[in-house]
């Protein structure tokens, strides 16, 4: 487990050096144990926090390079330990991290190597080491902390404990059911989009333009579009079985896939790379377009449906379990589930990042009433039709054992992880050899015991 108080610490996505850092007249301003912290390595944090929108609570040129102490003192007992973390996770995270940063800067291989003034080469091995050394801090701390268990006994003492202007306030949450239906696209339009792609592999193979130049122009994937369609490397289970099982049994580079049908739209898919049993790809993806009228007939039918839902002919359960095309929840009796918490309860922040045409129609209704008919986009990116009903609503309170216990529970968890932590890193201190730069030693730190009387 690792908690959020340290979550800094892991320097997970740390630390290409920010262009303009070869300005910096570099020295040592910590040496702890026999690693020596630089400023140019401060430095290039602040650069990257600042960049990433971070902000810190307190002198940055205090806080940081105790943060780098700290992860120190895990990379160190995690090398004592053999403490390690497998190149498929560090492989993993690294083609995350660089396609993000890719799209940060524009899209491109050549703008980020223009960005940070070094080759991709260069800054894959940069994020590889800091990568690793993230993932290794935090398989150390979820060594250190153990396996924690909580009884109900403790979190209601804890909470009994807790001063009346401590105990947290949980928000507005709501459990919202949800009926979609997919308009209906018509033949002759699935016909033009598989045409179109046949157009793309000809253009492809006749040498008229590359893949990825395709790709860049007419692919419907925003998120690849702009990187000329690459996926990055993922595995089998990262990817929809259907692009999955095509993707993987592909040999030739130079080769387009036959065209696939997945639940975002219609593929056509390019090998670049495999690596064991991970897998780089690009690809084409482009959506039948739902015609007005189809969209019409749709909102119809549903608000047809709410009113037999209203008028008591079935239950809106029914309706989801029968008559929804939403996977996710026609099993659940139509509930939508908050991935962040494991539970149906959405903080309204939260079901707007879901989505925010949901959030908006939930927000003024009443427990029990269900929605007229509306459009949203749903999480393959495709226009459906739905109707909700708020099942209930949970007003913003003051956390209370009945209503509350999970979120209390986690907040104790939290705490014991946190105490334990903090116990380890005090007690480490102690036998580690620490140097500060006289310059850098007037802040006041966490942990006080970095300088020794």
């Amino acid at each position: 487990m690792c908690t959020k108080v340290y979550a800094l610490l892991l320097m997970l996505f740390a630390a290409v050096s920010v262009y303009g850092q070869d300005n910096v007249i570099d020295e040592v301003v910590w040496v702890v144990g026999d690693e020596a912290i630089l400023k140019s390595d401060v430095e290039s944090e602040r650069l990257n926090a600042q960049y990433e929108g971070r902000k810190f609570d307190g002198d940055p040129y205090c806080i940081i390079p105790e943060q780098l102490a700290v992860q120190k003192l895990f990379l160190h007992q995690a090398a004592i330990d053999s403490i390690e973390v497998s190149e498929q996770e560090v492989i993993g995270q690294v083609e995350r991290r660089t396609n993000w940063l890719i799209e940060q800067v524009g899209g491109s291989k050549e703008k980020l190597e223009e960005y940070y003034n070094k080759t991709s080469t260069q800054i894959r091995e940069m994020l590889r080491e800091n990568i690793r050394d993230g993932l290794t801090v935090q398989k150390m701390q979820q060594h250190i902390v153990g396996e924690i268990k909580i009884t109900p006994a403790e979190v209601r003492r804890y909470f009994k404990d807790l001063p009346q202007d401590s105990i947290p306030f949980v928000p507005t949450q709501v459990e919202v059911q949800i009926v979609t239906l997919e308009p209906k696209i018509p033949l002759e339009e699935v016909e033009r989009v598989k045409k179109t792609l046949r157009d793309y592999t000809d253009g492809i193979n006749s040498g008229k333009m590359s893949f990825a130049t395709y790709a860049r122009f007419y692919s419907e994937d925003p998120g690849t579009a702009r990187r000329g369609g690459e996926l990055g490397f993922m595995g089998k289970g990262e990817l929809v079985p259907e692009y999955a099982n095509v993707a993987f049994n592909l040999q030739d580079p130079n080769k387009v896939s036959k065209i696939v049908e997945t639940e975002f739209g219609f593929h056509i898919i390019q090998l670049i790379e495999k690596r064991g049993d991970r897998i780089n790809t690009r690809h084409i993806l482009l959506k039948p377009k739902v015609e007005e009228k189809d969209l019409e007939a749709a909102l119809v039918r549903l608000d047809s449906i709410a009113d037999d839902i209203r008028n008591q002919k079935f239950t809106f359960d029914d309706a989801a379990t029968y008559i929804s095309q939403d996977k996710d929840t026609k099993n659940n009796h139509g509930l939508m589930a908050n991935k962040n918490t494991g539970t149906a309860r959405f903080e309204m922040q939260d079901l707007a990042q879901v989505s925010q045409e949901v959030a908006k129609m939930v927000e003024n209704m009443n427990v029990g009433e269900i929605s007229r008919a509306f459009t949203m986009i749903n999480d393959k990116g495709k226009e459906v039709c739905a109707i909700v009903k708020l099942k209930s609503r949970i007003n913003g309170h003051k956390a209370t054992i009945s209503e509350d216990y999970q979120r209390l529970k986690a907040i104790v968890m939290e705490k014991r992880s946190e105490d334990k932590l903090e116990k380890w890193i005090k007690e480490k201190q102690k036998h580690t050899y620490v140097r500060i730069n006289e310059k850098w030693q007037k802040c006041d730190f966490k942990y006080p015991g970095w300088i020794k009387e």
